[in-house]
């Protein structure tokens, strides 16, 4: 019986790329890199942050670091994520596991010459976790998904005039996939080329647990332009190059789920082969005679290989900064990333049919306001908002990316806490809108509505030397 078919989640092994921080809004991008810029809604294109983040927002930055001096900087972001899945025919709810995502942040710059600066750091730049329990609604799409993009970006930059510098960079990307979902035994074909819903079985019917996880690396690029005038008025451009990972070479683990079904009597089951049945005795089971030959040697659903390549989108970003007075430092920035890279996603398994998933996304636009405001020459205080669209249309908004349109809010503050060591802290809250999406696989309608919210704090240390 290899007529068993898988649709795993939204994209099987690149679909995994399902938010370190949960549920990214823009696609799984993240853009909490620093500290000292997510207290600033992530202003930070045309006035970068001393804390070697420049290395992320906009290389350029490097040129202004005095000769001689070195910057070690250590951070992270961690997100608190909660959020449900309310079902409309039933009122059923499921809800996020209640945990804590990490986001890591390291920069090590220098200060070359009175010109020219370099560094290299190490982010997350694409990524997401989303953690349901496995009996949830959404649990046939996935109950478990994550994506971690680990870039490394040597990088270096040059002040070609006094006003105008610019940088760029490679960017080496090690991602990692992973997914877990439950098959519905409902959506699977019978040998006759029908499906078991259509002879009885009930939707919702659990009767495997998938796993898939797998590997890959690609490289891209990153250039910026900062332009500052008399330290009143600076303008910045940042763009980071799309990327194509080589082959995903992963695995694919499948264990039974018992369904307790047994062969009633005058069911398609118990028919003669000549009738189209399976010929199988009345109260026998269908776990040990139809489901469980699919787990052993012979069947589709054995231990197997399975590969994809994975797309990720060229990001623009262009900003302002302003120096109304001496103490004051307001910011505005646009970015646009091209999410339409993502528009179907193709696993090959070794055993199983291969599988193409239609995802559609689209470009993504968020505006970004911030503010600074000196006390003392020590510390600063900031805050900001920013706003941005949702790259999933409707058609596939599912548990495995649940995303909307997004309000996220911040504030927070950075000081000098002894000679060459500073520290900044900042909290972010992310409002999503409500969005209507589907618990069930590809081409289900939408049968529910996600909601989600999120608390972010983070924490830099950087030492000056």
């Amino acid at each position: 019986m290899r007529r068993f078919h898988v649709w795993l989640a939204v994209g099987g092994l690149a679909a995994a790329a399902s938010v370190p921080d949960a549920l990214r809004a823009q696609g799984f991008s993240v853009n909490e890199h620093s500290t000292c810029a997510m207290a600033r809604a992530g202003t930070a294109v045309a006035s970068p942050c001393d804390d070697g983040s420049s290395i992320v927002y906009n290389p350029a930055g490097l040129a202004s670091i005095p000769k001689g001096r070195t910057q070690i900087t250590i951070g992270g972001t961690f997100i608190a994520p909660s959020g449900n899945f309310t079902q409309d025919a039933t009122g059923f709810k499921s809800d996020l596991n209640d945990r804590v995502f990490p986001i890591p942040a390291v920069y090590i710059t220098h200060g070359v010459t009175d010109k020219l600066g370099a560094g290299i750091g190490l982010f997350a730049p694409y990524g997401l976790e989303t953690d349901w329990p496995e009996d949830a609604l959404g649990r046939f799409a996935s109950y478990n998904a994550v994506i971690r993009n680990i870039y490394i970006q040597p990088t270096a930059a040059y002040k070609i005039h006094e006003y105008v510098q610019v940088g760029a960079g490679f960017d080496l990307n090690f991602v990692h996939l992973s997914l877990k979902q439950h098959l519905d035994l409902s959506e699977q074909s019978t040998p006759s080329g029908l499906t078991f819903g259509q002879i009885g079985i009930p939707a919702g019917t659990d009767f495997a647990d998938a796993k898939i996880s797998g590997n890959g690396t690609s490289v891209g690029y990153h250039v910026g332009l900062l332009v500052n005038l008399e330290d009143v008025l600076s303008f910045g451009v940042r763009f980071l190059s799309r990327q194509k990972t080589g082959t995903i070479n992963g695995t694919a683990e499948f264990s039974q789920i018992l369904t307790g079904l047994l062969v009633a009597p005058g069911s398609p089951f118990a028919l003669p082969p000549a009738q189209g049945g399976l010929g199988l005795p009345v109260g026998s089971s269908i776990d040990a005679l139809v489901l469980a030959p699919q787990f052993q040697s012979g069947g589709a659903l054995v231990k197997q290989d399975g590969k994809t390549q994975v797309r990720l989108p060229e990001q623009f970003n262009v900003g302002i900064a302003f120096k109304p007075v001496e103490k004051l430092k307001l910011l505005a920035e646009y970015n646009t990333q091209n999410w339409k890279v993502w528009d179907n996603l193709s696993l090959d398994f070794a055993i199983l049919p291969d599988v193409v998933l239609p995802q559609q996304f689209k470009r993504t636009h968020t505006w970004r306001f911030g503010g600074e405001y000196a006390v003392g020459g020590q510390t600063a205080i900031r805050a900001g908002y920013l706003t941005h669209s949702a790259a999933s249309p409707k058609q596939t908004v599912t548990a495995t990316l649940p995303e909307a349109g997004r309000a996220e809010f911040t504030v927070g503050f950075g000081t000098r806490l002894s000679g060459g060591l500073h520290a900044d802290v900042a909290y972010q809250y992310i409002d999503q809108a409500d969005r209507r999406g589907r618990s069930g696989g590809p081409g289900s309608p939408n049968d529910g509505l996600y909601k989600f919210k999120a608390h972010l704090f983070g924490a830099t240390l950087s030492y000056t030397f």
